[in-house]
């Protein structure tokens, strides 16, 4: 059986290393499993923890996908398996996945994530914490889980609300895709690289004479990776769009946004795309990602974690998730039957339990900090 991950370790020019892991299921697009999350974690920490680690590559195998989102497939069977009850095996999935994600976003050593083709979902949830972020011109990223009756997680709830303007808050709604440009102008990517230049900048690294204090290191790197920069880029969409999108996303009620989406006319396919997507997705997704956009401002990261985890269960626990799930990837019908159908008919009371504990007295990511 092939590896899901694989290890290595780059000896540079000081005598530090580097330490580097590959994403491997390019047959699945990389799409993260708990199996990868179980192999990444310790590989991390324990990378953390030697001293003559200067910092961490993040990549994948294939120019297709760095990520395309997580593996659904298992969580599918877990809720119709359980339904409402507990589902040990969502409670494990979000606790390692969302400890994994927080460990990148407060890893004390450099970590350069390499973005490149398809960056989705689960793969933001990697690549948003890295503290060097490449993109290539033919990355694509998304946050499109209101399309399978989810939310954007993986810490979107606090990443999301840290972008330009309302541009979080559309994406989180509409789940529009982003390109290299769109990416550097909302804050998701550091760098746009091109494509052929990974093995110039893993040589370089290796090239390089480390320091044994991070700050100077993460300086070290943007230099480097500075020296590599792509010449040309895409028109970025978000840029472009960027005083209409906050126009559509103004003010406090999801009903007013919701009428301005249904009422967008746009000769760009892309905004019209984006407001088609959002009257397809689940209104329940929709009103979950507006509450978690109004709770999370003061919010630690840990925090954050901590409410997602709740959310993410509640998903679990609630129909729109797995009927998502089957209409994408099970019966491919791409025929979604919500529940409610329509944004409306969603009440208070519902988006409410979605955030009702569902474990133990102890939060599984109580020690997040």
């Amino acid at each position: 059986m092939t590896d899901a991950v694989l290890f290595e370790e780059m000896s540079t020019a000081c005598g530090r290393r580097f330490g580097m892991a590959t994403l491997n299921s390019p047959a699945t697009l990389n799409a993260l499993s708990l199996a990868m999350v179980q192999l990444l974690t310790p590989a991390l920490r324990g990378w953390a923890a030697d001293p003559a680690i200067a910092g961490v590559v993040l990549q994948a195998t294939g120019d297709k996908a760095f990520c395309a989102g997580g593996d659904l497939r298992e969580l599918y069977q877990s809720m119709r398996s359980c339904g409402a009850g507990p589902n040990p095996y969502a409670h494990g999935f979000f606790a390692q996945e969302y400890q994994l994600d927080h460990l990148i976003h407060t890893y004390p050593k450099p970590v350069l994530c390499w973005g490149q083709g398809i960056v989705m979902g689960g793969g933001i949830g990697l690549m948003a914490g890295a503290s060097h972020r490449v993109v290539t011109p033919a990355s694509r990223l998304a946050m499109p889980e209101i399309g399978i009756g989810l939310y954007p997680d993986v810490g979107g709830s606090w990443f999301l609300r840290r972008m330009p303007g309302r541009v979080g808050l559309f994406l989180a709604l509409t789940g529009a895709p982003l390109n290299a440009a769109d990416a550097l102008f909302c804050g998701l990517a550091d760098f746009c690289l091109g494509a052929q230049s990974r093995a110039d900048v893993l040589a370089a690294i290796t090239g390089t004479r480390w320091s044994d204090v991070a700050g100077d290191n993460r300086a070290i790197l943007s230099r480097l990776l500075a020296g590599h920069g792509a010449s040309t880029l895409p028109e970025s969409k978000l840029r472009q769009h960027f005083d209409q999108i906050n126009g559509l996303m103004a003010g406090d009620d999801l009903m007013d946004i919701t009428a301005r989406l249904r009422g967008l006319q746009s000769d760009d396919p892309w905004l019209s795309g984006a407001a088609g997507a959002f009257m397809k997705g689940s209104p329940t997704s929709a009103a979950l990602a507006f509450e978690l956009w109004r709770r999370v401002p003061r919010l630690s990261l840990a925090e954050v974690f901590r409410l997602e985890y709740r959310a993410s269960l509640g998903c679990c626990a609630h129909a729109d998730f797995a009927e998502g799930i089957r209409a994408l990837l099970i019966d491919k019908d791409r025929k979604p039957q919500w529940t409610p159908s329509s944004l409306e008919q969603v009440v208070p009371e519902l988006i409410e339990d979605h955030f009702k504990p569902r474990f133990a007295a102890t939060h599984p990511l109580a020690a997040l900090n």
